[in-house]
């Protein structure tokens, strides 16, 4: 029969978010840039910019989530967005990978600059000709306890882990109470996980600026919780998901993904705690 699909690829009709997602985009990184040079008006450009974004996620998500539930999701289609998350973990991790390079070549590589004309830096040259080398963390500057609350931290999204990986074998033997009781867990360590988080940050012994360890600190760390908030809701998103009955043992990607993305802010963290807090504050003051 002529028009009868006779293929196991699930062909999208002309649809409008893309084109919304890219002029969100495009007011976003506007609003940005005019906010990084203290420019007019870029409290409502960024304010529309981020509007935009948020609506482009919830009405594009929601259309997968249909397709979904309309059986549009075949094996062969599962794979291919299997590929593609596997690819955005990826470069997530080269994201990270930046701001570990920066923080390593900081440490490892201590010269400290000086301005020899307006907007031109160079290094501090010292009596022998050499490169005139500073500790790092600089000297007086207090570090935080990595094992305080750090610490605290890194066992709650270990069990954090644990739970999600939980909530996934429930949901593959057709447990939906512990699906369910799974993701209520990990969603409630997300969340104590960014609150303490946030507290660190607000007793911090320092502040963003002034020298490399508190700039890549504030960085790397910053990011990461940015990254447990949108893994947080993510979780959200699935445990609704749950109770309307959407995932089954054999048709569950959303979940399956979202537990690939926690594991991946679960392991960035440990790299980051053992990097950044221990290695890198390492004889320094504590306070």
């Amino acid at each position: 029969m002529a028009g009868a699909k006779n293929h196991d690829y699930h062909i999208l009709a002309p649809d409008i978010w893309p084109f919304v997602g890219a002029f969100a985009a495009l007011t976003f990184t506007t609003g940005m840039v005019f906010f990084m040079h203290t420019m007019t008006g870029w409290e409502a450009i960024l304010g529309a910019g981020i509007a935009l974004l948020i609506a482009t996620f919830w009405g594009w998500f929601s259309k997968i989530v249909k397709e979904a539930q309309a059986g549009d999701h075949t094996p062969v289609v599962q794979l291919h967005m299997r590929y593609g998350m596997i690819l955005f973990i990826l470069s997530e991790v080269m994201f990270f990978v930046g701001w570990f390079w920066a923080f390593f070549d900081f440490a490892l590589f201590p010269a400290p600059l000086q301005m020899v004309a307006e907007g031109t830096w160079q290094n501090l040259i010292g009596q022998d000709g050499a490169a005139a080398l500073i500790q790092f963390p600089a000297d007086g500057i207090h570090v935080i306890d990595p094992f305080d609350l750090p610490l605290i931290n890194t066992l709650i999204l270990l069990c954090s882990g644990t739970t999600v990986t939980w909530a996934h074998h429930s949901l593959i033997n057709g447990d939906r109470d512990g699906l369910k009781l799974g993701l209520w867990a990990t969603i409630g360590l997300g969340v104590l996980f960014t609150a303490i988080q946030a507290y660190e940050y607000m007793h911090a012994p320092f502040g963003f600026g002034g020298v490399n360890y508190t700039s890549a600190f504030y960085m790397a760390t910053g990011f990461h919780g940015f990254h447990v908030i949108v893994g947080t809701i993510f979780l959200i998103v699935c445990l609704r998901r749950a109770y309307l009955g959407h995932f089954t043992p054999r048709q569950h990607f959303g979940f399956e993904a979202a537990a690939w993305y926690w594991h991946f802010v679960d392991v960035v963290w440990l790299f980051l705690f053992i990097s950044v807090y221990v290695w890198g504050g390492w004889g320094a003051e504590v306070h």
